[in-house]
């Protein structure tokens, strides 16, 4: 090869790779968060989570992209690992797309879709066309670089070295490794099938060689997966097993069946073309993989669980991030959406801390119980530590382009933690009295705690109503909430006139008169911020 073929093979390869990264960019601006609701509601058996994740990744031509959303989501709990399981699979078979479609050589046409796709992106101002025509852009420019590729790599039919080293393995776990490592390096088995195909184009490497390499490559796919499961949580680590798995699993499979039965002559007997050959190992052997291993997908998330068994960090005993994770991929496919839930649940699980706070918090000063403050001060140091972090995740994610209107979701959820915090702040301080009263020997009168009672039950009523996971009412939660913070305003008001009348009569001592009044500035306070909270929630 010379100087300029390889210089047009990395020129093609480059507009490969950009030309899925164009696809991915588009998808993901026009459907990220459907997707994730396709992943969450449409993997409750396994046939929907397989075809789920066959038609994803036949839209976004990226098992790789698949499975890194799927490990995102198994991370920040939308998903459990064995739905991940079945979408995995179904990635495997959607990635073959692919290789189907460079075997049916539209690559005539390849410039004027991309001349098209690129002309909408100029000229057209509707912003959904534009996203769409993004992925017929990059659809374009994909088999562009493809041909480019094949051109490239034509001179090799001519060198009797590359020849005999491509069509002689001595060993078929050459083939493997090879096919692997290649793929492992570019971090795409679509890019590596697709540079396989143009090599076997022109002739210089037959099928009884390619199908290795091709097996391999399914292996080295697994990579991408591995990289982004760096840091995350166990459960989104022994997704990658699973992967890996079931790549391993179907090449053992399949390197067995081509050695001992006659797979490969009946590969060739179907079509003469070297490309759609290819093309047909890689979708045969991911669908018989998965018909294979569909009845034993539980069995494997399993195994992967005792190859990484539950660490001390699962537990809820240990101040962690359970669900946020920062998670960095070449993959931009529903990355907004991946941090936009990692935030929502990780924000979920600091009210309910708060929640937990503020009844045990009143429960003590209700009983007269100092037992519990101990563990109130730990949970209390626990919602510090989650508005601290989740904050400084936040902060980091303001400098990555979104779009506006997850932007704002993002940006509401900074400005709702502080809210949450400081209701947080008001729990401990209702904690605070109980340690008082033992302190000063008081007590509150009958009347008093009735009306205790009555605003814990209101806090709770209005606490509760707060439901970020709920898309659908955040309206109607706002108006509840309202009506709540109305209704604690007015009984703040009027407990305080009672609360003057009792100490003017001599019913209850000084101090028990002082806390009880802090107590209505903080139940009021409650109010205030869970209504404010409600407001940023019905702007997202």
């Amino acid at each position: 090869m010379k100087t300029t073929d390889i210089l047009m093979l990395l020129g093609g390869l480059a507009l490969f790779l950009y030309g899925m990264q164009m696809m991915s960019n588009g998808l993901e601006t026009a459907a990220g968060n459907k997707m994730k609701q396709i992943l969450e509601k449409l993997t409750s058996n396994r046939i929907k989570g397989v075809l789920v994740g066959a038609i994803i990744t036949a839209v976004i031509q990226s098992s790789s992209a698949t499975t890194v959303m799927v490990v995102g989501f198994v991370n920040t709990g939308l998903m459990t690992l064995n739905q991940a399981v079945w979408v995995i699979m179904g990635a495997n078979i959607g990635t073959t797309i692919t290789g189907q479609l460079i075997a049916l050589d539209i690559g005539a046409i390849a410039p004027l879709i991309a001349f098209l796709g690129v002309a909408c992106i100029m000229f057209v101002k509707n912003e959904k066309i534009r996203h769409i025509s993004s992925i017929f852009a990059g659809l374009g420019v994909l088999f562009i670089g493809m041909d480019m590729m094949g051109d490239a790599m034509a001179p090799l039919q001519d060198s009797a070295t590359f020849i005999n080293f491509m069509t002689t393995f001595k060993n078929p776990l050459m083939g493997i490794a090879i096919g692997a490592i290649f793929t492992a390096l570019i971090q795409s088995s679509s890019a590596s099938v697709g540079i396989l195909q143009a090599l076997a184009s022109t002739g210089m490497i037959p099928l009884s060689s390619a199908v290795f390499i091709l097996f391999g490559q399914n292996i080295g796919t697994c990579i991408t997966a591995v990289l982004a499961s760096i840091g995350t949580r166990p459960n989104a680590k022994r997704t990658t097993i699973i992967h890996l798995m079931f790549n391993i699993i179907g090449t053992i499979i399949f390197t067995i069946i081509s050695l001992t039965t006659p797979f490969v002559s009946i590969m060739e007997g179907i079509t003469s073309d070297p490309v759609a050959q290819i093309a047909n190992v890689h979708t045969t052997f991911n669908i018989i993989t998965t018909l294979l291993l569909l009845p034993f997908g539980t069995y494997m998330a399993k195994l992967a669980t005792k190859i990484l068994p539950e660490s001390q960090e699962e537990s809820e005993q240990v101040q962690h991030l359970k669900y946020i994770v920062p998670f960095e991929s070449n993959y931009p496919v529903g990355h907004a959406t991946l941090v936009i839930s990692q935030i929502q649940r990780e924000v979920t699980r600091m009210i309910e801390k708060v929640k937990a706070n503020v009844e045990a918090s009143y429960n003590a000063l209700l009983k007269g119980e100092g037992a519990s403050l101990d563990e109130i001060e730990e949970t209390e140091e626990y919602i510090d530590y989650l508005n601290a972090e989740i904050s400084r995740y936040i902060v980091r994610l303001m400098s990555v382009e979104m779009s506006e209107d997850d932007t704002r979701r993002i940006n509401n959820y900074y400005l709702a933690l502080s809210n949450i915090e400081r209701i947080g702040d008001h729990a401990m301080n209702i904690a605070e009295y109980t340690r008082n009263m033992k302190k000063w020997d008081i007590s509150f009168s009958d009347d008093a705690r009735t009306e205790i009672k009555k605003m814990k039950q209101v806090s709770m009523n209005i606490l509760n109503v707060i439901d970020f996971t709920d898309a659908t009412t955040p309206a109607a939660q706002l108006e509840t909430i309202s009506k709540y913070e109305f209704l604690m305003d007015d009984m703040e008001k009027k407990y305080r006139k009672r609360q003057i009348k009792r100490a003017k009569k001599g019913d209850c001592k000084a101090e028990s008169g002082i806390l009880f009044s802090e107590l209505l500035t903080d139940f009021e306070r409650i109010g205030d911020y869970a209504l404010n909270i409600g407001e940023l929630h019905a702007d997202m």
